[in-house]
């Protein structure tokens, strides 16, 4: 076969196989969505360009990017009951280390790496194919059929055929391969109307608009940097022997201007449970932001609050460049981190003092063996978006007039809650000295719990593909789903979805989303966040389908408060598409009885029945018309605009 590689024709032999879904990204969202879809049946190939999976959860991101634990279940919460058990079993439930990890959702990179590929491994179903790399995605029509990649030791090209495929990948490369339309960088605010697009500088502080500040689009993207795991134990310490081949002092000096200025200072507002390291306040360490990991070790982040912060702008061009380039970049950014390390530990300007505290940290000996001790993967904040059926918004993210939650999408496959949160797109610049252009910090004064509907993954033309990670939205609402407890939330669903549409003979944008929805929640997934249930609710998954349909117009199911006759007519109404029959003045067992015989439901819901009070609640309803109208769920059907408006 003669394949084109990099303007080069090359002759090569081209080994084949066949799976019903194809996974390109071992991200978390991939990841996610190669179990989902495995436990379901299918059998799966899970590749990745590096040589592990997991992304950012197994490469220095120990600290969960989670403020809203309840609005995130299904395969993100097993990881953390595992990552807990793990502890528990090393260390004992009462240990410092359990205590540490915080329910599992703090942990080291290598037991999140333990952790995820034994998720992986105990999957008979899945083949894993690291240290590969997409070379061509193969199309018949509008649908996508195969992928070609190549092992990046070997050199042998493999293709692979799927019924569908799955882009897991930060970057979007599958779905732009795939020829798939996509976004890359900054949305105008006129284009959606959303206050915080385009060209924005903000108080972190008070989150004020500041001078200059246009709301313009443009095609700057979000800085990358890479999230360190550090050590205090002197026994695990490898210390930085000098600094990178390219190290210039020039690069940090800004930082030294932020300390003088007091900009290092703790926050005004300290949220509690967010794991700040006290001891770096008001000292040049502030450069880097900690959070404490179990033995003696330290998520590691690069502070953007700093207008000395030197890694804005290096990205660019990286979305749409090929691997040689994005090389490139990712080795300048690694040479920059270790500078800062080196500068911070080093430089006769920082004060002894500072030093003395900065060399208490040092690379850990026992994580990212393979490559130096360094992570493997760059934190790839946002790259391309795919353009999809639907383009999720900051106004989806945010309770609007009028209303007591987030926009509602009767196709919600997920649930988002963090913040709105964006690293900085340039560096310092003349006249702007209160924040770096495009930061936008932590809106949680703004941003609320929200759906996401199943449309955001489901590109405009291209079939057989879905895309959970590098999803529709536009640049403000990425900085709000572009988490790893979200994608894979996200990814779960699209292994599902590739089921669904396998055993139904449709294209993904064909699946029945209210079947996709019901399979979803036996897993304890999250459609709808309530603040006022749990999992253990016998309600619960009714509550959450009921939740994306217009059920509730706040974020209170109310689930054991009984049901008013105007609300359960509603419900009705709304749950089978047709009025109650007959009238009724307030809402008893016998009269919900009448309503099923009437419309010809039947279900069986024998501890309910027997209750010997006569009263309705409002959960005991919803998980009646839940049972009631299951049966009514086919395999096949459209994926229909839904919901109360949407971002286009």
């Amino acid at each position: 076969m003669r394949v084109l590689l990099g303007g080069l024709l090359l002759c090569v032999t081209l080994a084949g196989a066949e799976y019903d879904v194809v996974v390109y990204g071992g991200t978390p969202g991939g990841v996610a969505a190669a179990i989902s879809a495995a436990r379901l049946g299918r059998s799966v190939a899970l590749v990745e360009y590096h040589r592990h999976l997991g992304g950012m959860t197994t490469s220095g991101l120990g600290k969960s990017d989670i403020e809203t634990r309840e609005a995130i279940g299904g395969l993100f919460y097993e990881f953390t009951r595992r990552v807990h058990g793990h502890y528990v079993e090393m260390n004992g439930p009462q240990s410092a280390n359990v205590k540490l990890a915080r329910d599992g959702y703090y942990y080291e990179p290598s037991v999140a790496q333990r952790v995820m590929d034994g998720m992986v491994a105990a999957e008979g179903k899945i083949r894993v194919m690291t240290h590969h790399r997409l070379m061509e995605a193969v199309r018949s029509g509008q649908r996508l059929t195969a992928i070609r990649v190549r092992n990046r030791g070997s050199g042998e090209m493999v293709e692979l055929r799927g019924g569908v495929f799955i882009d897991g990948t930060y970057e979007g490369d599958l779905a732009a391969f795939a020829g798939a339309r996509y976004r890359v960088g900054r949305e105008s605010r006129a284009e959606f109307n959303e206050l915080h697009a385009g060209v924005v500088y903000q108080d972190y502080e008070t989150r004020a608009f500041l001078p200059g500040t246009t709301g313009e689009g443009d095609e700057r993207i979000p800085a990358y940097t890479f999230r360190l795991c550090l050590t205090t134990d002197p026994d695990n310490s490898r210390v930085l022997s000098g600094p990178p081949a390219d190290y210039d002092r020039a690069n940090y000096l800004g930082y030294l201007d932020d300390w003088r200025s007091g900009r290092f200072a703790p926050p005004k507002v300290m949220k509690e449970g967010v794991g700040y390291y006290a001891p770096t306040f008001n000292t040049v360490v502030r450069a880097i932001s900690m959070a404490e990991l179990p033995n003696r070790k330290l998520d590691v982040n690069m502070n953007p609050r700093a207008l000395g912060f030197p890694f804005a702008g290096i990205n660019h061009g990286y979305p749409e460049a090929d691997w040689e380039e994005r090389e490139r970049i990712t080795a300048r950014i690694r040479n920059l981190t270790l500078g800062l390390l080196y500068f911070l530990q080093n430089d006769s300007e920082i004060p002894p003092d500072h030093r003395r505290l900065a060399n208490q940290f040092h690379l850990a000996k026992d994580e990212f063996k393979d490559n130096d001790n360094f992570p493997w993967q760059l934190y790839v904040r946002e790259a391309r978006r795919l353009v999809g059926l639907y383009t999720l918004t900051e106004n989806d993210t945010i309770v609007g007039p009028g209303l007591g939650r987030t926009r509602v999408h009767a196709d919600s496959i997920a649930a988002g809650e963090f913040p709105v949160d964006s690293f900085p797109v340039r560096g310092r610049e003349a006249g702007h000295d209160v924040a770096l252009e495009g930061y936008i910090f932590m809106l949680d004064n703004l941003t609320r719990p929200y759906q996401i509907p199943y449309r955001v993954m489901v590109p405009e033309r291209v079939d057989g593909l879905l895309a959970p990670v590098a999803a529709s939205t536009t640049h403000v609402a990425f900085s709000t789903v572009r988490l790893e407890p979200t994608w894979m939330a996200m990814g779960e669903a699209a292994g599902a979805a590739a089921h669904l549409a396998l055993a139904g003979g449709v294209e993904p944008r064909g699946v029945n989303v209210n079947r996709l929805q019901r399979l979803l929640l036996r897993g304890d997934h999250v459609i709808t966040y309530f603040s006022d249930i749990d999992r253990k609710h016998r309600a619960y998954a009714a509550l959450q389908y009921f939740g994306s349909k217009g059920f509730f117009k706040d974020y209170r199911a109310r689930a054991d408060e009984a049901v008013d006759a105007t609300t359960a007519r509603e419900w009705w109404r709304l749950a089978t598409g047709r009025a109650a029959r007959g009238e009724a003045a307030e809402i008893t067992k016998g009269v919900v009885r009448g309503w099923l015989k009437a419309d010809g439901l039947e279900v069986e819901d024998s501890e309910w029945i027997s209750q010997p009070r006569d009263s309705v609640t409002r959960g005991e309803l919803c998980r009646l018309l839940y049972l009631a109208t299951e049966a009514g769920q086919g395999e096949n059907g459209p994926v229909r605009p839904a919901g109360n408006g949407g971002g286009g």
